[in-house]
């Protein structure tokens, strides 16, 4: 026993002495956190058949899977940084963010596209029927006021109206909520949120009701199907763990073929893992939605790397997709 303590030792030693961490040799876990919505439903279903343990077995390994959930871009970054995550989620703009912020440094890049779906701008206000139309006395609710998805989206749609300096515009009515508290207040009339930049499966839920209606969608805004999230890691994580990170964007990749051969047990699994309370109808119909496809591969990802290096968001400007995604996702199409 202590010739094998003596031995370990000194593997340990060589290994930090080549410039190798002792991480690098315990590959087999992953922190893996994600927002609220049908927008995590490839990961929901990771989570339920336990696609990321099926495929580390192939890879030799018994990985441990952490799940979190955590609302919001700037929780989930500052988690990522800090190193209390190993894989984030949130929309394109806060990676894109996070790769500018972290470039020659922790490398934040994208592991994989969660499906492509459009967020649509609700408003409870009769008199709102464009955003030309919102005043100083409406409240626009997103998860992460001004740096998120919805934010961005909104940003540059702004631009285009009232010009590139002007598209902040909207920032200073924005107020961060969950979209399941964003969805309900705004269902529920009376309170200072009478808009929300939702996202399904919420905006499908709040457009049953008379009083909701649609202003904009982020669809509008890209010129077409686009990726909504995104999942990212650091440079580091992907290089010491090259076993797990396989297991990780295999079973996505897994996940994603599982969803497209059965949408209706899909719909069933995200209910089953959400805890959901909604109708299984219309989670199904959502699922079924044709302007919703769950892909690994990112869409009109190169829209947002554009216009927000545009507007000086991004101080580095992207060639491609490929510069901020890791190189294992160039084996599917992109954009």
């Amino acid at each position: 026993m202590k010739k094998l303590h003596q031995t370990l030792a000194g593997v340990l030693a060589l290994a930090t002495l080549g410039g190798i961490s002792p991480s690098a040799l315990a590959e087999g876990k992953i922190s893996i956190a994600q927002q609220f919505g049908i927008g995590y439903l490839i990961l929901d279903v990771v989570r339920d058949q336990q696609l990321i343990e099926k495929e580390g077995k192939k890879e030799g390994l018994d990985i441990q899977v952490e799940w979190r959930t955590i609302s919001g871009a700037t929780g989930m970054n500052e988690a990522l940084l800090s190193g209390a995550l190993d894989v984030a989620s949130a929309g394109v703009p806060p990676l894109l963010t996070l790769w500018d912020r972290t470039k020659d440094r922790q490398n934040v890049k994208a592991i994989a596209s969660l499906g492509s779906m459009p967020n649509y701008l609700l408003s409870n206000n009769p008199a709102v029927k464009s955003i030309k139309d919102l005043s100083d006395k409406d409240r626009i609710a997103v998860p992460a006021a001004g740096v998120g998805f919805q934010s961005r989206t909104l940003q540059i749609e702004t631009a285009k109206l009232y010009g590139d300096a002007d598209f902040k515009r909207f920032d200073n009515i924005s107020v961060s909520l969950p979209h399941p508290d964003a969805s309900a207040a705004l269902i529920a009339g009376g309170s200072e949120i009478t808009t929300h930049f939702s996202s399904p499966p919420f905006q499908y839920q709040a457009l049953e009701h008379s009083n909701v209606h649609k202003i904009l969608s982020s669809y509008d805004v890209l010129g077409g199907q686009a990726t909504f999230n995104v999942l990212y890691t650091t440079q580091k994580f992907h290089d010491e763990n090259p076993k797990t990170y396989k297991a990780f964007y295999r079973a996505l990749s897994d996940a994603a073929k599982i969803i497209n051969a059965d949408k209706n047990a899909a719909a069933e699994t995200y209910i089953r893992v959400e805890k959901s309370r909604l109708p299984l109808p219309l989670v199904q119909k959502i699922v079924n939605d044709p302007e919703i496809s769950f892909t690994i591969s990112p869409e009109r990802t190169g829209v947002y790397a554009e216009k927000l290096h545009e507007l000086g968001v991004l101080k580095n400007k992207a060639a491609s997709w490929k510069d901020y995604f890791f190189d294992e996702a160039w084996e599917n199409p992109g954009s």
